[in-house]
Parts: C-alpha cells; structure tokens; sequence
C-alpha cells in the first residue's frame, strides 16, 4: 500500500499509517547489506548500487522518491566548480578542482544568461521530463515518483557564480544582482513552461534559497525578486494541476507565507526549518517531509535516537500530509546499526 499511502499524503487524506522516506541511505552499503544482503562496495558497478538501492526502499517500504532531472548541467557552458568535500563512503567524490569564470562582482552582475546559455527546444524538454518521469515509475512503481528542477532560481545563482562572487556581487549592490536573477528567472522559465506541458503529476522544486541560520541577503530582496519569480514559474504548473513540492536545504522558517503565497503544496525540510510551525500553520492544508536530525542518527544512542522519532511523530502524525524522513540525508559514516533502530522505531510508531 505504499503507493496509496504516499498518494494520499500528498492529497492531504490521511493514511493508516505515516508515510516514510529516506534520500542517501541508499547509498549507505552496509545498510543495504544488513536489510537486503547484497554486498556493494564503492567501486561497484552502478547497476549493483542501483540494484542495492531499489531492493532497500522496497525492503523499507518507502513512500516517495524524491529526485530530479534539471542540476548544474544545464549551465554547463558557463558555471562555478566549487570542489566537493568527501561524503559518500571511501570519499570517491571528494574534487579539489575550484575554477570560477566570474573575475569581479561587475561580471556577474552584467551576466546574462540568454546570451551564453541560449534558447531550448520546448518539445525536448517535455520529452525529457516525461522520460525521467517514466524510469522513476518502473523502477518503483509503489512509490509516489516525480521529475523536477535542481536550479531554480538561487541554487542556479549559486551553480554560475560560485558563493564567493555572488556574495560579492550581492553586496555591491543588490539591485543589479536582482536583475541578474530576473533575467536567470526569465531563462529557467522554459524549463517550467515544459514542465508545465510534461504528462508528470508530482514535481520537485529545490532551491537552496537560504543558509542555516536563514536569508544570506535581506528578506527584502527575496520578496522583491525571488518569490514574484517563483509565481512566474510556477504558473504553468498550477495551470496543468501539478503537486508542487519544494524543497531548500537550511532554515527557510521565515519564508514559509512566502512560499505558500506562491502556491507549492508541500514542503522539504531540514530539521532546521521549524516544522511545529509548518503543522500549527499549514498541516491540515500542506504536506510537509522531515525533519529528524541526521546528527541524533550519527552520534545519539538509542533514546535519543527513539526520542527524536517520537518528537517528529507527536508533530507530524496528527496531520494528513506529514512522511518521516531525516533531514536531509544518512551519510556513509552513520553507524548501521543506529539506522535500522531508527527505521525499527518509526515503524513501530507508524501506525495511526
């Protein structure tokens, strides 16, 4: 019934039991060791991680499968390496590489997209997400599946300049840099109006819109040029009658209204952004997926691990929309054995 059960969720109709979800855990092999049995090390081939993966979602009984098909590549021709530091299990994808184009804040700031990244072609677009959506669904047909867009407005920002000169740039001044977003927000547009037209039901928009203590520019600025871009892209969304999930990393609590006002239907949360005010505000009228703490799992003993299930429960279980999963992600380094007495906990307590 998983499929039923996140459906439902997700059209605020409430389950039997709470729906569930997990992102990097399928990449943890000693937990899909334990669970499964199949043995997978960092350098095996990608169908056995990939079969790992869907043997332990099917195993746990997951829900939804959060994903997306739009990242930094789409802006290849013209983007930021900013490195990656080791996550995944024997640090295959750490990368020291930094290379930035951008040379001063006056670059970014007379950036334009159009000019470097061009038009697409709106029939290749649809015929992308449409594919993308029909892969998650073979692969996991009990699980709600979605296509969505990595760089929407701030995370594609963040993916051309690199942090270093958007914070530069920011600060020399914010209303050029507000127009550098309006005319990325103009450029995105085509993807969200195939999106629009895409036969996909459920999509994910992420968008890394804050830091963990909140805004890294003034609120102001985001309602003056982020959220009337969001209602711009969202538009042919809306007009198709898509579930609009939206997801940041940090604390996006002060922009909650925001997003509402700009129509999304659910929300992504890290344990960062309050979630008592998510359900006290909008629990009967949004789904909401968080928001344990990852670092209970990586350094908590076996209360804290139960307490921090049952702190998500006694906020989340008593609304229609709410799917535990820990925010954001299990990294490699989580000790298994803290995990499966975090997935024995939530089903012992699942049920409504």
């Amino acid at each position: 019934m998983s499929y039923e059960d996140g459906w439902a969720a997700i059209n605020l109709e409430m389950p039997p039991r709470v729906p569930h979800t997990e992102y990097s855990v399928t990449e943890h092999w000693g937990v899909i060791k334990a669970v499964t049995g199949i043995e997978i090390h960092p350098h095996s081939p990608a169908s056995l991680k990939s079969r790992g993966a869907l043997a332990l979602m099917k195993a746990w009984n997951f829900d939804f499968r959060w994903s997306t098909l739009i990242s930094d590549t789409e802006l290849a021709a013209c983007s930021t390496d900013m490195g990656h530091a080791e996550y995944s299990e024997g640090g295959i994808d750490r990368r020291d590489t930094i290379t930035c184009p951008f040379r001063s804040p006056e670059d970014v700031l007379a950036f334009d997209p159009w000019e470097v990244y061009g038009p697409r072609d709106e029939g290749e677009l649809i015929r992308r997400f449409e594919a993308s959506y029909r892969q998650q669904r073979a692969e996991t047909p009990d699980q709600v599946t979605m296509t969505g867009i990595y760089v929407t407005v701030v995370s594609g920002l963040i993916a051309m300049f690199g942090w270093e000169m958007l914070l530069l740039a920011a600060g020399v001044d914010q209303r050029r840099f507000g127009e550098v977003t309006n005319r990325y927000a103009s450029w995105i547009q085509q993807y969200y109006n195939a999106l629009g037209k895409a036969n996909v039901p459920v999509v994910m928009v992420h968008d890394d819109i804050v830091w963990s203590a909140g805004p890294f520019i003034s609120p102001r600025w985001y309602r003056e040029y982020v959220f009337p871009n969001y209602r711009k892209l969202f538009a042919p969304l809306h007009e198709t009658g898509k579930k609009i999930m939206f997801t940041s990393d940090g604390n996006y609590t002060c922009f909650l209204d925001d997003l509402v006002d700009c129509g999304v239907h659910g929300f992504v949360l890290e344990p960062l952004t309050d979630m008592q005010r998510i359900a006290d505000a909008y629990g009967k009228t949004h789904a909401f997926i968080g928001n344990a703490d990852t670092r209970v799992l990586l350094r908590g003993n076996k209360d804290e691990i139960r307490a921090e299930v049952e702190r998500c429960m006694a906020i989340g279980k008593q609304h229609p929309g709410y799917f535990l999963a820990v925010g954001n992600h299990i990294p490699a380094n989580t000790p298994v054995e803290s995990v499966l007495y975090y997935n024995d906990v939530y089903e012992e307590l699942s049920a409504r």
